[in-house]
């Protein structure tokens, strides 16, 4: 039997989705400690999970490895849709974990395509393989543009940049329960719609933002820049995504990240992907203080949620058998 064990990641925003510029997308995030996702797998005939949801995710991992089967135990996992991206994780793990077990080696990048990961963001892919803070390259927009390209015309963006953070340095998650963010043929239609729209010079902003504060905080370790820049970084991505998702952020998380920022505890609050997980920066001294401000958000929305304080993971999955 092998496991397989990774982590959630926060997407923080894109550097481009207007058509105007050479480079579309660009993934901007973190990888997580948790919540985590445990798989185990052993091979057999057919395809055998004991979690419904992820069964498919199996059936693909068989196919694109084309091997006789796996029998899959999900010991731990996180929710679905919740700005977490538990799919990419899922599909990487359940493909890695198939693999091993019927004695074959499988390459996450290069597969992930195949799976329908790595399309737009990749920083998913980077988390899975390394952990840590990650920015990637996006894909040329002659080629990539509004409509994904065929099926086996591209490849998962490589990262540009990809660091450790400072083991000192926490987030704050609210994720109020309800409707699940954006995913599938909703998701595809709404990043259409916004790619067409998008105001590039956005874009432009985002560049400044990028070199001249968001790399010089995560090089210098400073929580306080690091939480500042990620937070204007979530509020420029979200006045692209404004007529697709209600606003700058999906209600209620302008309230929530509102209520975050007042915080002298929270460095910088914003929404991961399309939600409706919120986070704050902040630091292990302040975790006590970042909690209670994080349970009062929920309170002052009139939300039942989860608030879970993580560190950022700086590590790839691990894989044992």
């Amino acid at each position: 039997m092998v496991t397989v064990e990774t982590g959630a990641r926060l997407h923080f925003g894109f550097q481009n989705l207007a058509l105007a510029h050479e480079r579309l997308y660009g993934g901007v995030g973190v990888a997580l400690t948790e919540p985590r996702l445990v798989l185990s797998a052993e091979p057999a005939a057919g395809v055998d999970c004991d979690d419904a949801a992820i069964e498919p995710f199996v059936a693909d991992a068989v196919s694109a490895l084309a091997v006789e089967g796996a029998r899959v135990t999900v010991e731990e996992r996180f929710d679905r849709h919740v700005g977490f991206g538990s799919g990419t994780q899922l599909a990487l793990s359940t493909l890695v974990a198939v693999a091993r077990a019927n004695d074959e080696y499988a390459d996450a990048r290069n597969y992930a395509p195949e799976l329908g990961r790595g399309g737009r963001s990749g920083v998913g892919v980077a988390a899975f393989e390394r952990g840590g803070f990650v920015v990637d390259a996006g894909h040329p927009t002659e080629r990539f543009t509004s409509r994904p390209p065929s099926e086996g015309s591209w490849s998962v963006p490589k990262p540009m940049v990809q660091r450790d953070l400072p083991s000192s340095w926490r987030f704050v998650l609210v994720t109020p329960e309800g409707s699940a963010g954006k995913s599938g043929t909703p998701e595809e239609q709404s990043m259409r719609s916004v790619v067409e729209r998008a105001d590039p010079g956005i874009a432009d902003d985002i560049s400044q933002l990028l070199t001249r504060r968001l790399l010089p905080a995560v090089a210098e370790g400073d929580v306080s820049a690091f939480g500042q820049a990620v937070a204007r970084l979530g509020r420029l991505n979200g006045a692209w995504y404004a007529d697709e998702q209600g606003g700058v952020y999906r209600p209620p998380a302008g309230t929530l990240v509102e209520r975050l920022s007042e915080s002298p505890a929270v460095y910088g609050a914003g929404q991961s992907s399309w939600g409706p997980t919120v986070y704050g920066v902040t630091r292990a001294a302040d975790v006590t203080e970042a909690k209670r401000t994080a349970r009062d958000a929920l309170d002052s929305v009139d939300e039942d949620g989860t608030v879970r304080v993580v560190t950022p993971r700086n590590t790839g999955a691990s894989l044992e058998s």
